[in-house]
C-alpha cells in the first residue's frame, strides 16, 4: 500500500487546471460548488478542493488520473443522502447526476436495464412501468437517490422482503479501479482486478466462518459473495463497498414484475417493540413489505388506526379485490389492537408519504429538541427485534438519550434519530460511548451495524466488534488490490476516520447570531433553523407528488444551488466562515437565494419544515443593510406606497394610459428593474375601500356574527372586484362584513397592511413598522374578537406566520394571528348552514402555494364539493409569485414553474371548466400565459348567486 502523496504546494489550482484541461464535463473549484457538496445526510461534513461533473465514462478515467497524479482523493456523489457520511470528502467529488443520468436501454422479455450511475431510481420506474415492471429495491429517498449511490450503499428500501437488496438485482457493473483499470465485474471472477482471486482462495476458511446470513447485512465488504458455493460473484462484492474500491461508470440490472394491484393494511399496536414483535410473524404469509413506526413521528390527523406503533403491511395480486383479500388475512391473522385496509391507490399514496417522510419528521422530538443520525439503520434477524428494540431502549434511558425507532421491521432493521449532542464536548464523549456500546448490544443479537445506508464514517470504526481483527485485516487488503494508493474515498470502511471527527455542527458559532426573526420553533437561534436541513434532499425531486410545491426553482434549473437544500447548505457555510467568508454580505448566498420564489412550500413539504422563504427575507435584511437595494426592491417591495400614492391623487387612469405607451412601459419597467417580458398590470380606477364608502357599507347592520374583511394591496388597488364579490357571498351567507378601523372611507384611504412585499425584499425594518402600525389600528378588532377575513392568501400566510415571528416581542401579534381566516374557513365557521349556489362545472387551477404551505385547503376543497366544482385544481406553483416573476432576470425561470404544471392544466381543462386562482400573481400569470381569465372562488360564487337570483345587493347593483 504506497498511500497518497501529500499534495504539493499550489495544488488546488494547479489540480483545477489539469482537470479543466482533461475533462469534457464542467470543472467548479468555487465557494458554491465546494459549499453545496461539504456534507451528506449525515453528521459529518467535509470541504473538497472542488467538483467535476463528467460526461461520460472517458471523463471519470480522465478525472481520475489528473487525481491521481496530484495526490488527491476521490469521492463519488449521486444524490447526496447518505446518513453515514460516505459522500463527502476533502479531494475531487464527482457528480455523476448532472450527464451521466440516463436509462441507456430496458429489455422487458429479459426484465434487464441498462443505467448510468447518476440515473434518479424513479426515473428507471417510470421507464420500466409501462411494461409492468420495476426495481425491487425502494428507498425512501427514491425521488432523489441515484442507482450508483444505491449500488455504492447496497440500499433496500421498504419491498426488501419481496425483492431483496440492491446487490440482489445487479448482473454486471462497468468500473473504474482505483488505478485506472477499466472493468466489467460479474459472476465466476468475471472483471476481478488481478490479485483478488488468490487472495480469496487463501481465506476461504475465514470467509466462511466470518459472515453471517441476516439478508441485511450491509456492514463491510460482502467478501463472502467471492466464495465458490455463492458463484464468485464479483459484481454482488463490489455492492455496498461505498466508492472505495472502484468508480462506477454502468451497470446492468434486474427488473422485476410489479403487481397489477396492491392492498395496504395497517396494524396498529400498544408500541413499537409489541409491532417489531408481530412484524417476523407475518412473514409467512407472503407481504410486500412489513414496515413499522411509532406514534411520535405521525403528525395529528394522520387517519391511521387505534394504537402507538404501525405496521405498514403492503400486499400485491391480479386484481384489487385479491389484493385486499391478501391484505385482510394478513390483518386477520395479527394481534393488533385495530387494522385498517386500503386499495385506493390515492389513499395508499397518502399513507406511505406518512412513513417516507419519518427520515425527516424524526429529526425532531414532540417537543422540538433536535435528533441526528448516526445510529440510523442497525440490523438484527428479523425474530430477534422485539427482544433487541426492548434492549436499545434501555440503553437510550441509561445514556439520557431520546429516539423513535421506526423502518423496515420485516427485515430487522431500524432506523432511529437520537437526540444526541453533537456540539459539547461532554455531549460528544456521550455521543462514542454509546456508540460502542450499541454497537456491542446490536453484535450479541446477530446482528449488523449497518443494514441499509452503509457505514461511512459513522460505524466503519467499530467493524472490528462485529466482524474481529482477522476480517476487518482482510478488508484492508482486499481495499489494496483495488485501489492500490488509496484514492478512493480514503476514511471510509478501511482506516477510518474516528466516528467523532469532522461533525458538521463544530464549525457553527456557539451563540445565537443577531436575527431579525424570532424563530420560536428553533429556540430563537438562526444556526439551529438553519441546522433543521439534514440532506434527505426531498426538495430535489424532479417530478412533484400531487399536490407539492417544493422546489419549484429546482425543477426548473436542476441546480443544486436552487434547491432547499442547496441554500440551506450555503447559508451552513456562511456561518461556519470557512468557505463562504463574507458572512451577511456573500454573493454567492445571495445568488442561490435569487431564484428562491418564496412559495414557502418547503415549510409544508420539507420533512423537517425548512422556511427558506423566512431565511431569505432574514439574509436580504443584513445583505442589503446600509447599501442600495436592486431598483425592484423599491418598485415592488414598496408596491403598497405607490398605490396608496395613486389611490389618493386619482390618477389610476393617467397610469394606466402612460403604461399602454411602448416607449413609456419600456422606461418604467428598466428603472423599476421589472422584467421587460412582462405587461405592467392595470390599476383599478376604484380602489375597494372608495367603492365600500361610495356605496354607504361602513359597518351595515346585520344578524349574523361581524367578520372584518382585510383590504389587502392587491384587493385594495388591483382586483377590487374580488372585494366586492366576497362582500355579496359573505352577506348572502347572512354574516355582517365591515372593514378594519380607518380603512373606508378616510382622505389616505387603507393604512393597514400585512407587510409581504417589505416581507419578500427583507425590507425587514420598513415591515416592522408596517406591522406595528396595523397593530394599532387593529385593536379595536382584537378587542372585539371578530375573524378577519383575508382574501389574498400570500397576505394570509404573511399574518398568520410571519406577523408574529417577525414582531415576537408584540403580544398583539399572535392575537391577530389567530384571527386570520382565509374566504373559505370564515364561512365553515361563521355560517356552517349556508347552503352555497350551485355551479356545477368543473375547476382547473391550482391552491396558491401559500395556502398549501400555510393556511391550508381543508375548507376550500368543502365548500367547492358543495357548489359542485368539481375535479381537483393542480399543484405546483404559478412561478409569478408576488414579486418574483416581475423582477428582470426572472421571467424564463418564472414560466418554466408555471409550465410545469399550472399552465398544461388550464390548457387541457374542459371547455366549461372554471380556472380557479384565488392570488393575484395566479391570475396575471395565467392570463398572460395561457390567455384564461383566472377567478377567485369568492368570484364564482358572487357569479352564481346573480344567476339564482340573489337578495339585492351593492355588489352587483341592484
Amino acid at each position: 500500500m504506497t498511500g497518497l502523496r501529500e499534495p504539493r504546494t499550489g495544488t488546488r489550482e494547479a489540480l483545477r487546471t489539469a482537470l479543466r484541461t482533461a475533462v469534457r464535463g464542467e470543472v467548479a473549484f468555487g465557494p458554491t460548488a465546494r459549499a453545496l457538496t461539504t456534507m451528506d445526510a449525515s453528521n459529518y461534513r467535509r470541504v473538497p478542493l472542488g467538483v467535476v461533473a463528467p460526461r461520460d465514462a472517458d471523463d471519470v478515467a480522465a478525472a481520475l488520473a489528473v487525481c491521481r497524479e496530484h495526490g488527491v482523493p476521490v469521492v463519488a456523489r449521486g444524490g447526496g443522502t447518505s446518513i453515514a457520511g460516505q459522500a463527502t470528502g476533502t479531494g475531487v467529488v464527482l457528480d455523476f447526476t448532472r450527464h451521466m443520468n440516463r436509462v441507456l436501454s430496458l429489455d422487458p422479455g429479459a426484465r434487464r436495464a441498462v443505467v448510468q450511475p447518476g440515473l434518479v431510481l424513479d426515473r428507471l420506474q417510470e421507464a420500466a412501468a409501462p411494461h409492468g415492471l420495476r426495481f425491487g429495491p425502494d428507498p425512501s429517498t427514491h425521488s432523489r437517490c441515484t442507482l450508483g449511490g444505491m449500488i455504492g450503499n447496497n440500499s433496500c428500501g421498504s419491498h426488501s422482503v419481496a425483492w431483496g437488496t440492491t446487490a440482489d438485482n445487479v448482473e454486471e457493473l462497468t468500473v473504474l479501479g482505483g488505478g485506472g483499470d477499466r472493468l466489467r465485474l460479474g459472476r465466476n471472477w468475471a472483471g476481478a482486478p488481478e490479485g483478488l482471486r488468490p487472495l480469496v482462495h487463501g481465506e476461504l476458511a475465514l470467509l466462511r466462518k466470518g459472515f453471517t446470513s441476516l439478508p441485511r447485512r450491509i456492514s463491510g465488504y460482502a467478501l463472502d459473495a467471492l466464495l465458490p458455493e455463492h458463484g464468485a460473484d464479483v459484481a454482488r462484492s463490489f455492492c455496498g463497498s461505498e466508492g472505495t474500491l472502484g468508480l462506477l461508470t454502468e451497470a446492468v440490472v434486474r427488473l422485476v414484475e410489479a403487481p397489477r394491484a396492491r392492498a395496504l393494511a395497517v396494524l396498529g399496536y400498544s408500541d413499537e417493540s409489541a409491532a417489531a414483535q408481530a412484524a417476523a410473524g407475518l412473514l409467512p404469509l407472503g407481504p410486500l413489505t412489513v414496515e413499522g413506526m411509532a406514534a411520535d413521528l405521525v403528525r395529528e390527523g394522520a387517519g391511521l388506526p387505534r394504537g402507538g406503533a404501525w405496521l405498514f403491511v403492503e400486499t400485491g395480486g391480479d386484481t384489487a379485490a385479491e389484493a385486499r383479500a391478501r391484505g385482510e388475512t394478513i390483518a386477520g391473522a395479527s394481534d393488533a389492537l385495530d387494522t385498517l385496509v386500503v386499495t385506493d391507490p390515492a389513499a395508499q399514496r397518502t399513507l406511505w408519504r406518512i412513513r417516507e417522510d419519518a427520515s425527516g419528521t424524526a429529526t425532531r422530538m414532540p417537543d422540538g429538541t433536535e435528533a441526528w443520525p448516526g445510529w440510523e439503520d442497525c440490523a438484527v434477524p428479523p425474530a430477534r427485534l422485539g427482544a433487541y428494540l426492548r434492549d436499545f431502549k434501555r440503553l437510550l434511558a441509561d445514556h439520557g438519550l431520546r429516539g423513535t425507532p421506526y423502518g423496515h421491521f420485516g427485515d430487522g432493521c431500524i432506523h432511529v434519530r437520537i437526540d444526541f449532542d453533537l456540539v459539547t464536548e461532554a455531549g460528544i464523549a456521550r455521543f462514542r460511548r454509546f456508540s460502542e456500546e450499541l454497537a456491542d448490544l446490536v453484535v450479541s443479537h446477530g446482528g449488523s451495524l449497518s443494514g441499509e445506508h452503509g457505514d461511512g464514517q459513522a460505524r466503519a470504526e467499530l467493524l472490528p466488534r462485529m466482524y474481529g481483527p482477522e476480517v476487518v485485516g482482510l478488508f484492508e487488503r482486499v481495499k489494496g488490490v483495488w485501489d492500490p494508493d488509496d484514492v478512493l474515498n480514503p476514511g471510509m470502511l478501511v482506516r477510518p476516520a474516528p466516528l467523532d471527527a469532522d461533525l458538521r455542527f463544530a464549525v457553527l458559532p456557539r451563540e445565537p447570531v443577531d436575527v431579525a426573526f424570532g424563530y420560536p420553533e428553533d429556540g430563537g437561534d438562526f444556526g439551529a433553523a438553519v441546522r433543521r436541513c439534514v440532506g434527505v434532499a426531498k426538495c430535489r425531486t424532479a417530478t412533484p407528488g400531487q399536490g407539492a410545491v417544493m422546489c419549484p426553482s429546482f425543477r426548473a434549473t436542476g441546480e443544486e444551488e436552487h434547491s432547499t437544500r442547496g441554500r440551506a447548505r450555503l447559508l451552513h457555510e456562511m456561518l461556519a466562515g470557512e468557505v463562504v467568508t463574507d458572512g451577511w454580505r456573500s454573493e454567492e448566498v445571495r445568488d442561490a437565494l435569487d431564484l428562491c420564489l418564496s412559495c414557502k412550500g418547503c415549510r409544508s413539504d420539507c420533512p423537517v419544515g425548512v422556511d427558506m422563504a423566512t431565511y431569505k427575507a432574514e439574509f436580504l435584511h443584513h445583505h442589503y443593510a446600509g447599501r442600495r437595494r436592486p431598483a425592484a426592491h423599491y418598485a415592488m417591495g414598496r408596491l403598497p406606497v405607490w398605490l396608496r400614492l395613486v389611490a389618493r391623487t386619482r390618477t389610476a387612469w393617467l397610469v394606466n394610459a402612460l403604461a399602454r405607451i411602448g416607449p413609456l412601459a419600456a422606461l418604467g419597467k428598466r428603472l423599476g428593474g421589472i422584467a421587460p417580458e412582462r405587461r405592467i398590470p392595470r390599476l383599478a380606477r376604484e380602489p375597494f375601500s372608495r367603492w365600500w364608502a361610495r356605496k354607504g357599507l361602513r359597518g351595515r347592520a346585520g344578524d349574523g356574527p361581524v367578520v372584518v374583511l382585510w383590504p389587502d394591496t392587491f384587493t385594495e388597488h388591483l382586483s377590487p372586484a374580488v372585494g366586492q364579490a366576497a362582500v355579496r357571498v359573505l352577506e348572502a351567507a347572512g354574516l355582517t362584513v365591515t372593514l378594519p378601523p380607518a380603512g373606508g372611507g378616510t382622505v389616505r384611504g387603507n393604512r393597514v397592511c400585512c407587510g409581504l412585499t417589505y416581507l419578500s425584499t427583507g425590507q425587514l425594518d420598513h415591515a416592522r413598522t408596517v406591522l406595528r402600525r396595523t397593530l394599532d389600528l387593529m385593536e379595536p378588532v382584537l378587542e372585539a374578537d371578530a375573524p378577519v377575513v383575508v382574501l389574498e392568501p400570500s397576505c394570509a400566510a404573511a399574518l398568520r406566520s410571519d406577523l408574529a415571528a417577525l414582531l415576537h416581542d408584540d403580544p398583539r401579534a399572535p392575537r391577530l394571528a389567530a384571527r386570520v381566516r382565509t374566504f373559505a374557513e370564515v364561512l365553515q365557521e361563521y355560517a356552517p348552514h349556508w347552503t352555497p349556489p350551485r355551479v356545477d362545472r368543473p375547476v382547473t387551477g391550482q391552491t396558491h402555494c401559500h395556502q398549501h404551505a400555510v393556511l391550508g385547503d381543508a375548507a376550500d376543497r368543502r365548500l367547492r364539493e358543495a357548489a359542485g366544482l368539481t375535479g381537483d385544481l393542480a399543484g405546483g406553483c404559478c412561478g409569478l409569485a408576488g414579486d418574483f416573476g416581475f423582477e428582470k432576470g426572472h421571467y424564463d425561470v418564472s414560466v418554466a414553474c408555471a409550465e410545469e404544471q399550472l399552465l398544461p392544466a388550464v390548457r387541457e381543462a374542459a371547455e366549461d371548466a372554471v380556472v380557479l386562482t384565488d392570488g393575484f400573481s395566479c391570475r396575471t400569470q395565467v392570463g398572460e400565459l395561457a390567455g384564461a381569465r383566472g377567478r377567485h372562488l369568492a368570484e364564482v360564487l358572487a357569479e352564481a348567486l346573480s344567476g339564482r337570483g340573489g337578495p339585492p345587493s351593492a355588489t352587483t347593483g341592484r
